[in-house]
């Protein structure tokens, strides 16, 4: 079982840097990918960034020059960045990670961005 926890959420102010980061834990066996997906209020979740084992990073259309996504596959984390925060990044971030057959999330964080 692999347990994985978000943190680095809450309320923030626009502008500025929005880095959240998910750790893994338990009997991973090696995730082979770890990623974000985000869910606006009263919408359905919808994948940022995602980062295999091997190196390969996939952004999607969310994610695709506003985030930067980097894993550290030793230390079994994931972190994923944005600049210049804005109030429209305000929902749910949660941390998937998985393989063939097999898939783990995070309870998701919380992002506020007001000022």
């Amino acid at each position: 079982q692999v347990q994985l926890v978000e943190s680095g959420g809450g309320l923030v102010q626009p502008g500025g840097s929005l880095r959240l980061s998910c750790a893994a834990s338990g009997s991973d066996g090696g995730l082979h990918y770890m990623g974000w997906y985000y869910q606006a209020p009263g919408k359905q979740r919808e994948q940022v960034a995602a980062a295999t084992d091997a190196g390969d990073i996939h952004y999607e259309a969310r994610g695709g020059g506003r985030f930067t996504i980097t894993r550290d596959v030793a230390k079994k984390t994931v972190t994923l960045k944005r600049n210049d925060r804005r109030p429209e990044d305000r929902g749910v971030y949660l941390c998937k990670g998985g393989g063939w057959g097999y898939e783990y999330w995070g309870q998701g964080i919380q992002v506020t961005v007001s000022s």
